[in-house]
This record gives C-alpha cells, structure tokens and sequence, in this order.
C-alpha cells in the first residue's frame, strides 16, 4: 500500500479559526482522528475515544478535501495551517499524513497529550498534558508550546512540573477548563501576573460561536 492510501478513522475535519494557545485567531483546517487511551473526565469530545466507531479516510482523501477548502497554492507554506488533533492523534502513525501535507505546502501542527512517542513532520507541536496517563519522556523535546488545562488550582503546580522538563524555548499556557472557566480564569490571570513567563489561554471558538 502506497503512503497516500494510508488510512486515519476521521471524526471529523473542517476549516475555522485556532481558538486556542499560542496560533489563536488564525485561519487553520482541523483534522480530529478518533481514537484515544488518556480517558479525561472532562473531556468535550468523548465520541472521539473509540477508533473503529469512525469512517476511515486515505492521505489522499484528507488532502484532497484540505485544498478544496483552503486557499489556492499561492498563499500556502507560510499561511496555511493544518491541525491534526483527537482524541489522541499520536497513537496513530502519522508520518505519511505530514508527508503529504508538507509537499503541498501546509504548515503541519498537532495537538496531543503526549503519551505516545511523536510521528510525522511538525512545524508546532502544542503538547497538553494529562494526569489521567503520563507523557511519553520524548515529547518535551519536542514541544514548541505547553498548553494546560486548569481543573483545580493544584493543576497549576503540576503544570509548572512539566515546564521544568521542556526546552526554555518552550511557550507556556494555562488555560480554564470550560466548565469551570469563570472560576479558574480568576485562579490563572492572578498567576499569571506573578509568573509572567505563563500566559492565558482561552476557549475563544466557544465564546464566538465556531468549531
């Protein structure tokens, strides 16, 4: 089987704005695969966790769709973002899905808890822990930004654990969890002011009203 009919369960792709971390309000295509072992509890997109409960898309497939819906090659390698996200996009091989991307001029980013070892070529790689399953040891090699969600205010100490561990370059966000987001903004934002090396991340599609 060729590299571009490799297959991904998809749950669902489509194209908005980043609402999160450190590339928010820019123009990004989604990719979210099913499949997932980390099992959080306040997980917004359970459906996600079975793999075999989704339709299978080819490389080709899942590119094709991205340039229908993008802008033409004139404004891509600098512009044009792809998103591989979950569930937890790294328990699948991504390496021939990046490939693609990246020969047709996509900026590739991911989004993962790092639990499983990094496939594929990465321009970012946004790395958010969980407590439900440790990361894998490579991951904060690897990360160009650590985003963690803040459930409880001993969620920040835990936070700063895994900043130790990154690169110094590494970009750091703490972001509410969204069913307690009045709560936990307050609990961040005076962090924050006092640890200016973090900054605040929100939910911004979910205030506007966007995928």
């Amino acid at each position: 089987m060729s590299p571009t009919e490799t297959l991904y369960p998809v749950m669902e792709h489509f194209y908005t704005l980043q609402g999160e971390g450190r590339w928010t309000g820019t123009a990004a295509y989604f990719v979210r695969l099913g499949g997932c072992d980390v099992g959080c509890v306040w997980c917004d997109v359970k459906a996600s966790w079975p793999a075999d409960a989704h339709p299978k898309m080819s490389v080709h497939e899942i590119v094709k769709v991205i340039k229908n819906s993008t802008p033409n090659n004139e404004y891509r390698n600098n512009d044009n973002i792809v998103v591989v996200t979950g569930g937890e996009p790294t328990m699948h091989n991504l390496n021939p899905l990046t490939d693609a991307l990246t020969a047709e001029g996509f900026r590739t980013h991911i989004e993962t808890s790092g639990v499983w070892p990094l496939t594929g070529r990465w321009n970012w790689v946004c790395f958010s822990p969980k407590k439900f399953k440790s990361p894998h040891e490579s991951i904060y090699f690897c990360a160009n930004e650590l985003k963690v969600v803040v459930f409880h205010p001993s969620d920040i100490a835990w936070a700063e654990s895994h900043a130790q561990r990154c690169r110094p370059e590494t970009q750091l966000y703490l972001q509410p969890e969204w069913s307690r987001h009045d709560e936990s903004a307050r609990l961040i934002i005076d962090y924050v002011k006092k640890n200016p090396k973090w900054r605040l991340s929100l939910q911004t599609h979910k205030f506007v009203g966007i995928p």
